[in-house]
């Protein structure tokens, strides 16, 4: 079982491909590596995929302290250094998402580009008066399952879960039993996750100074407040795209594969042709010999 010693604990992690183009995926929260089964194969055909457990999921260490969204955003920077993977291409899904625009704020210089689908930071909606009827009624719903976690009924607040806030009614029963199981097993994280401070937000004005391109994605399915994070984000970041996956909800790697990988894969490769292109501006200006960019 791979794993390697990253900022003071243990990351499972895997690799896939041989391009020597990096592709990072983080997984969110309740999930590990195994989230992204349906889009790596397809993406390793183009990039070196590299997928991992985050720190308290499933074969990756699970630290007794309180963790942090900071914390896990060290993690995928030491793991980078690790696998001398940097800089790469990073795409994060939900609460992967939210470690990744961390990592963008503390360590811009690791990222060749970024996607994120729709992070939970709905702090940035704290004045948009529109969203705050629905972003209560899911927090009623997100203290429900804290209620049963924190009683230690695991199955319970992962059923909760996947019923009232991630997919809906009957949904659980629906999932694979090998699913419900990693859900069972990473309840404790989520809770952890719930009770960092400064887990639904992000340095707004450090995005402003990212200076690579970026993508934002969402789904036509997803609840309104999901868009209006983007949206927060989108007036942020200096240089961001936007997508909509028709038909798809919060996982759309897992939902639409396809459409995942042709859009991710469509970007990444127009960011790294306009970095050629601006890599043979800049030699021709120089006269230097034209290099290798990723």
């Amino acid at each position: 079982m791979p794993t390697i010693g990253a900022n003071g604990t243990q990351l499972y992690y895997e690799l896939t491909g041989t391009s020597n183009v990096p592709l990072v995926l983080v997984h969110g929260s309740w999930g590990d590596h195994d989230n992204w089964g349906a889009v790596v194969p397809e993406l390793a055909r183009s990039f070196r995929v590299l997928t991992y457990d985050r720190r308290g999921h499933s074969r990756s260490a699970r630290p007794t302290s309180q963790g942090s969204l900071h914390e896990d955003a060290m993690d995928l920077a030491a793991l980078l250094a690790a696998l001398d993977m940097a800089p790469a291409h990073i795409a994060g899904n939900s609460g992967g998402a939210a470690v990744a625009l961390r990592l963008a704020t503390e360590r811009p210089e690791l990222f060749r580009s970024l996607v994120v689908h729709e992070p939970p930071l709905f702090a940035l909606l704290a004045d948009d008066a529109a969203m705050q009827a629905p972003l209560s009624a899911v927090h009623q719903r997100i203290a429900s399952v804290l209620e049963l976690l924190r009683a230690g009924d695991a199955a319970g607040g992962a059923r909760r879960f996947v019923e009232t806030i991630a997919f809906g009614p009957g949904a659980w029963d629906a999932l694979p039993e090998s699913t419900r199981d990693t859900f069972i097993a990473n309840a404790p994280t989520f809770l952890d996750e719930q009770q960092d401070p400064e887990g639904s937000t992000v340095d707004v004005e450090a995005l402003r100074r990212f200076p690579a391109p970026a993508l934002l994605t969402r789904g036509e399915q997803s609840p309104p407040f999901f868009s209006a994070v983007v949206q927060q984000l989108a007036r942020a970041l200096p240089h961001a795209a936007q997508h909509l996956f028709v038909g798809a909800g919060h996982v759309p790697h897992v939902t639409h594969p396809q459409a995942y990988v042709d859009v991710v894969s469509g970007f990444i490769d127009g960011v790294r042709a306009s970095a050629t292109l601006g890599h043979r501006a800049e030699s021709e200006q120089s006269g230097a010999p034209l290099g290798r960019t990723g």
